[in-house]
């Protein structure tokens, strides 16, 4: 059988390089995609079945040029997962116009450009797109007008794609994570929001990366053949019960 592949997006570091990283245990090989040449180098090193692109996926011209690249190693596109993404926080009056736009190119724009350039090749395989959005895509918070705004339309954006893409055989799902211990979450949470993250949310803890990765993972398999149009929030039930706790507005 012909070895699946996987385009990951914002896979040098975080969610996109635990579910490059699982992807490789599904025996998948995966197309890391990062604009970050320094750090995409170092996570690529030392992991088999892997082709690192450099790839700012705001760039229409440089989408292309990645997806002709990942067919021209891989030869084909079985999944891909639209990862990539920027957070700028700030109340709504420090919002500049080219701030908002910096978000909406990579986290709106981004997702519906490689979406876009990868639809012949998953017409091929009949492939799955999971985009990542956010729990912050789902209710209004505090400092995330922008950030908020994108992931809200990553979620719509992925309906309207399996809604168009679903007669090839193209499914497209949404994954929203919650609160997620990576490194640079736990670089700027003060001890105030963690414990007020600690008290929201029912698991009464962050997520791992890895336990963001596995949903995804699923969604790109064929044991979710019949499952596409969904939103799948990642949150540890924070969404249940809402968001926007005043320790984050500080």
């Amino acid at each position: 059988m012909t070895q699946k592949t996987a385009i990951v997006t914002g896979a040098a570091r975080g969610i996109g390089l635990a579910t490059t990283k699982l992807f490789l245990e599904e025996g998948r090989r995966v197309a890391m995609i990062d604009r970050d040449a320094e750090a995409l180098a170092e996570a690529a090193e030392g992991l088999e079945g892997v082709l690192p692109v450099l790839c700012d996926v705001s760039d229409p011209a440089q989408v292309d040029a990645m997806v002709a690249q990942v067919m021209d190693a891989f030869g084909q596109i079985d999944a891909v997962v639209n990862n990539a993404g920027v957070a700028d926080f700030g109340p709504l009056e420090e919002t500049t116009f080219e701030r908002w736009r910096t978000v909406m190119e990579t986290n709106l724009d981004g997702v519906f450009l490689v979406s876009k350039a990868c639809i012949p090749a998953l017409k091929a395989t009949k492939g799955a797109i999971v985009n990542i959005a956010s729990i912050s895509g789902l209710r209004a918070s505090t400092l995330r007008v922008a950030y908020g705004t994108s992931k809200a339309g990553v979620i719509h954006l992925s309906q309207q794609l399996a809604a168009e893409l679903g007669e090839y055989g193209i499914r497209v799902n949404t994954v929203a994570p919650g609160p997620v211990r990576t490194k640079l979450a736990m670089a700027v949470h003060s001890q105030a929001i963690i414990d007020a993250y600690h008290d929201a949310i029912p698991l009464n803890r962050y997520g791992s990366e890895r336990e963001i990765a596995e949903p995804i993972v699923f969604l790109c398999s064929d044991k979710a053949s019949y499952v596409t149009g969904q939103l799948l929030a990642a949150d540890g039930g924070f969404e249940s019960t809402g968001i926007g706790l005043p320790a984050l507005r500080d």
